[in-house]
C-alpha cells in the first residue's frame, strides 16, 4: 500500500549523508514524497553532535544541541537516516540539560517528534510496502545504537520483506557490532579491524549481492572491509534500496 496521508516533516541530513552519501539523502526524499509526506529542509542545520558526546565533551555537544533544537523548533516531526544519530537525539539531548529544566523540557519536546527513516515510514506513516522492486540478493546490518538504544529492529527488515523480487537473506550474527563505534575505530583500530572482518565473513557467507543498513558511518567502515577483500557486494543504505522502481534507480 503506497499513501500516508498528507504528513508534515522535516528531513535532518545528518553529517555523514550531507558529505559523502548525497545518493542516500535524494532516495530517501523521493520515497518519502511518492508516500505522501510533505518534506521540507531547515537551514542552519548541524552536526547532532554526537562525537563530541562520546568524548565525553558535554557542555561542548550541549552548544551544539540547543542549535539543532532551535533549527526544527517549528517542525511538526523531523526524520533522518541515520538510526545513530535518533539515538544520540534520544538518548544524549535530554540528559545533557539535567540541571536546565527550561532546555530540558524543550530536549524532550524534540525527541518526542524526531524519528529515523524506516521508523517514521512504518511507526507514523503506517507503511510496511513503499511500492519499490529490486531483483537482487540482499542481507541486513542491524547497527548498535539503532536496535540497542533507539529500539528500532524490525521497521527496516519489514520494508525490505515487502519489496517486490527481493531475495531477502537473514544475516548471521546480525546484531554483532561491525567495529567502527565511532572514535573506536580510531583508538581501538586493531580491534575494530578484527571486528569488521568477522563481520564481513558473515556478510560473504550469505552469497548476498547486497549488503543494507540504516546508519552511513557503519556501512562505510563495511563497504571498506568488503572492497579490500575484493568483494563485489554492493553497500546500500535501506533507502536506496526502497527507491528502487519507483525512481531513479540508486543500483
Amino acid at each position: 500500500m503506497i499513501g500516508g496521508g498528507n504528513l508534515k516533516a522535516s528531513l535532518f541530513i545528518t553529517c555523514i549523508a550531507d558529505l559523502m552519501y548525497a545518493d542516500v539523502g535524494k532516495s530517501m526524499v523521493r520515497v518519502l514524497k511518492r508516500n505522501g509526506v510533505d518534506l521540507d529542509f531547515p537551514e542552519g542545520q548541524t552536526c547532532c553532535g554526537q562525537p563530541a558526546f562520546s568524548s565525553g565533551y558535554y557542555k561542548e555537544t550541549a552548544v551544539v544541541a540547543k542549535k539543532v533544537i532551535e533549527v526544527f523548533e517549528k517542525s511538526e516531526r523531523v526524520v533522518m537516516p541515520s538510526g545513530s544519530c535518533a539515538a544520540m537525539i534520544h538518548h544524549g539531548y535530554p540528559t545533557l540539560f539535567d540541571n536546565d529544566p527550561k532546555w530540558k523540557k524543550r530536549a524532550e519536546e524534540f525527541v518526542a517528534k524526531t524519528y529515523e527513516f524506516s521508523q517514521f515510514i512504518v511507526d507514523v506513516l503506517g507503511i510496511q510496502d513503499v511500492g519499490a522492486t529490486f531483483n537482487k540478493k540482499v542481507t541486513y546490518h542491524s547497527s548498535c545504537h539503532m536496535t540497542r538504544l533507539l529500539g528500532v529492529e524490525e521497521q527496516p527488515k519489514i520494508l525490505l520483506k515487502n519489496v517486490k523480487g527481493i531475495d531477502f537473506i537473514e544475516l548471521p550474527f546480525a546484531f554483532d557490532c561491525c567495529g567502527f563505534g565511532g572514535t573506536f575505530s580510531m583508538k581501538m583500530k586493531d580491534i575494530s579491524a578484527e571486528i569488521v572482518d568477522e563481520k564481513v565473513d558473515h556478510i560473504i557467507a550469505t552469497g548476498a549481492e547486497v549488503l543494507a543498513g540504516s546508519d552511513l558511518t557503519c556501512l562505510m567502515n563495511i563497504s571498506g572491509r568488503l572492497s579490500r577483500r575484493g568483494s563485489r557486494i554492493k553497500v546500500m543504505h535501506v533507502a536506496q534500496v526502497l527507491d528502487q522502481g519507483g525512481g531513479k534507480n540508486a543500483f
